[in-house]
């Protein structure tokens, strides 16, 4: 799976965001400009030492981003959607792409993704979720329909044991 960030303004969100590619195995790609330095503290702190580990991509505008992803399907994720982001078969290779955090992902980029724009259903005219967990939410969607391929799905206590195997 990859992740498309496009403008987004606060780097703990991206930090946050990166941390959950990592423990997924998914692609971190980001628009310009920025709302930061990636290299910025906030990123690195949010991200802690994971971020060194983040198949990371950057492109300087939208345009750029199509064009070194030729054919890439792509899932616009925003509240001005009219399909929850339930509805969709994700593949392996798709891309979700989600806003800034002030402004979402501009109309004129959403208006040529009608067919592939989901959202997150939510009560009442609350304006958005935090980024972090809306991608958190969509990506997990997309990893359970490939049932978490490659994804380890046991765990260990670390000083105990389970009663049962």
């Amino acid at each position: 799976m990859n992740i498309v960030l496009h403008e987004p303004e606060i780097p703990a969100n991206t930090g946050n965001i990166g941390r959950t590619c990592v423990a997924t195995g998914t692609s971190l790609h980001l628009i310009k400009p920025l709302g930061f330095d990636i290299s910025d503290k906030a990123v690195r702190r949010a991200g802690m030492d994971y971020w060194k580990e983040l198949d990371l991509h950057v492109y300087e505008d939208f345009e750029e981003f199509v064009e070194k992803n030729p054919g890439a399907r792509i899932y616009m994720a925003t509240t001005k959607a009219r399909k929850a982001y339930t509805e969709v078969e994700y593949k392996g290779n798709d891309f979700i792409m989600f806003g800034k955090e002030s402004a979402g992902i501009p109309e004129e980029i959403l208006v040529k993704y009608e067919d592939t724009s989901v959202r997150i259903p939510m009560i009442g005219e609350i304006r958005s979720l935090n980024l972090s967990n809306s991608v958190s939410i969509i990506l997990y969607e997309a990893l359970r329909q490939q049932d978490f391929e490659g994804m380890r799905l046991k765990g260990n206590l670390h000083r105990l044991k389970w009663s049962r195997n």
